[in-house]
């Protein structure tokens, strides 16, 4: 039987499709949001993993979660409260010493006086020119990029002054900052930063941003820009800082759709779709796998658009080429997670003492050079994955004792490189990734394993069955060159809207792409709403 009523039916209630929701309600459209999962949040969730211990499950760590997004979504007063760490990162060393680096606690850069001089000189230097385009990235997050590509990229004015619009601002860089801005997006992470340091660790702490999420090496083109994506964000004020939200962070996606129902959004859990439906060309709607026929106006897909287009949108709605370029959208990131329940803090050989300290508040790097990232991912190519991991441990029950019982704690380990499809399949070889990344841990911290209490493992298939990450991949979509801005998802459909009237693109999978910033969300909401009065009157929105 039909349900009717809604204005637009978002689908997941991520982090995107709440703040799109949150939007598009404060306008006066009704909404209804439909998760596929018992629990709200998508990748952005809290949960309790052992009996008595909770932590965020797939994302585990906040800077990109946009100011605007915050404050109209009244996300502080609804209480949300982030926790900068103490440093940046923390990186034991092989030989015994260790790199504690950025944050309020390591602001004379201590230990890299000591380890390298020279280069604690050209942080400033390399500091001025990151944020000179992340200052452009930032200006661009919540602005819909230009089309390029397609019939009507002469005729859209908005796509034209949009252009025109960045064409300006590339100009306002500078002759050395539009060198700079053109080698991020062309040029590997491991050239740009050994053209400027000479330290090995600083280098990895610096370089890990750029394979966070991204299955490749540091020295791979392109990879630069994966580091400039993780810089444009901010804690509390403080660009380039990433801190805890306590609660988890599930408490940002909780907040989210409290305010999104206190604004009379309708948001149906266990719910999962079966197919959108598209009558003449245009989105009416969504069957659901229980038999019901929701119609509304308009669709927002917060998914995969390898998900929507291939399992939710019936093949002869779409053209040919169209489908072969959904086909080759590229996914996979070659993360692993893992949650810990600990008896104790780990005693690290370089900073002793299972007493909370700094470092343990702080992302903890086990990867102590760019050469070590490369091998790890040229292992994972050769056989499945790394047998030395790239591991970034948080332990945030340190700040937050929301999450563990007293005296214990929680740890996530976000780890590279997995093979998103490794031969044999991930079920048959996930142990042993587990005890690689165990063994990691472990050279750093001799009381590591025994103070195990339990833990819960997902591999990048589990991360597919789980959270509906194709391959794995966080970002809903590798964030390359050819599938960033206005080449996202594609050329030609990147201003939110796919070749389908009234279907929208409102999740990572859209500009700017991956992490927990909202911006999809946000730009996606202002986009449906340009074409609202066409969508309530029956007709098509003009093309994209």
């Amino acid at each position: 039987m039909a349900q009717s009523g809604d204005d637009v039916i978002v689908l997941g209630a991520g982090h995107n499709g709440l703040v799109c929701a949150c939007y598009l309600a404060a306008a006066g459209l009704r909404v209804t949001v439909l998760e596929r999962r018992a629990v709200l949040g998508g990748t952005a969730v809290t949960e309790e993993f052992v009996p008595g211990y909770r932590n965020s499950s797939a994302s585990y760590t906040v800077s990109l979660l946009d100011p605007k997004v915050i404050r109209d979504l009244r996300l502080v007063e609804r209480g949300l409260r982030i926790v900068e760490r103490p440093y940046g990162n923390f990186v034991p060393l092989e030989d015994g010493r260790c790199l504690r680096f950025g944050g309020e606690a390591a602001t004379r850069y201590g230990d890299l006086q000591r380890l390298a001089p020279e280069d604690v000189q050209r942080l400033p230097v390399y500091y001025a020119r990151l944020e000179r385009m992340a200052a452009l990235l930032r200006r661009w997050v919540l602005r819909t990029p230009p089309q390029l590509g397609g019939p009507w990229i002469v005729s859209d004015s908005r796509s034209l002054v949009s252009a025109a619009r960045l064409l300006i601002e590339y100009a306002g860089l500078g002759a050395i900052g539009q060198r700079d801005f053109v080698n991020m997006f062309t040029r590997s992470a491991g050239d740009w930063l050994d053209a400027v340091f000479s330290c090995d660790a600083l280098k990895a702490v610096l370089g890990w941003d750029s394979i966070v999420g991204n299955y490749n090496s540091p020295y791979a083109a392109g990879s630069a820009y994966v580091l400039l994506h993780h810089c444009f964000g901010a804690v509390n004020g403080k660009r380039g800082a990433w801190g805890h939200a306590i609660g988890g962070m599930g408490s940002i996606t909780q907040l989210m759709a409290e305010e999104a129902q206190a604004r009379g959004v309708r948001i149906e859990r266990e719910c999962e779709v079966r197919q959108v439906l598209v009558e003449r060309g245009q989105a009416k709607g969504v069957e659901l796998a229980d038999g019901r026929v929701l119609r509304a106006r308009a669709v927002a897909a917060g998914c995969n658009p390898k998900l929507l287009y291939q399992n939710l949108v019936a093949p002869g709605e779409l053209s040919e080429d169209f489908r072969a370029a959904i086909d080759r959208y590229r996914c996979g990131s070659g993360s692993f997670r893992i949650n810990l329940a600990l008896a104790e803090l780990p005693d690290f050989s370089c900073a002793p003492g299972t007493g909370a300290q700094d470092h343990h508040a702080s992302g903890i790097l086990f990867g102590s050079s760019l050469g070590a990232m490369d091998r790890a991912w040229h292992d994972a190519v050769r056989e499945g994955h790394a047998r030395t991991p790239i591991v970034e441990m948080l332990i945030p029950s340190v700040v937050d004792e929301t999450l563990a019982p007293r005296g214990r704690h929680v740890a996530s380990l976000f780890c590279q490189h997995f093979d998103p499809a490794p031969p044999g399949g991930w079920d048959a070889r996930k142990d042993g990734a587990v005890e690689a990344i165990l063994q990691t841990v472990q050279s750093y911290c001799p009381n590591f394993r025994q103070s195990i209490l339990g833990m819960k493992a997902w591999t990048p298939l589990d991360l597919e069955r789980t959270y509906g990450l194709v391959g794995g991949d966080i970002f809903h979509g590798q964030l390359s060159f050819n599938q960033l801005f206005s080449f996202r998802p594609l050329m030609g459909h990147a201003r939110y809207r796919g070749p389908i009237a009234g279907l929208y693109h409102c999740g990572s999978g859209a500009h700017p792409g991956g992490g927990v910033t909202g911006a999809p969300g946000h730009n996606a909401a202002g986009e449906i709403l340009r074409d609202w009065g066409r969508l309530r009157s029956g007709a098509k929105p003009p093309a994209p």
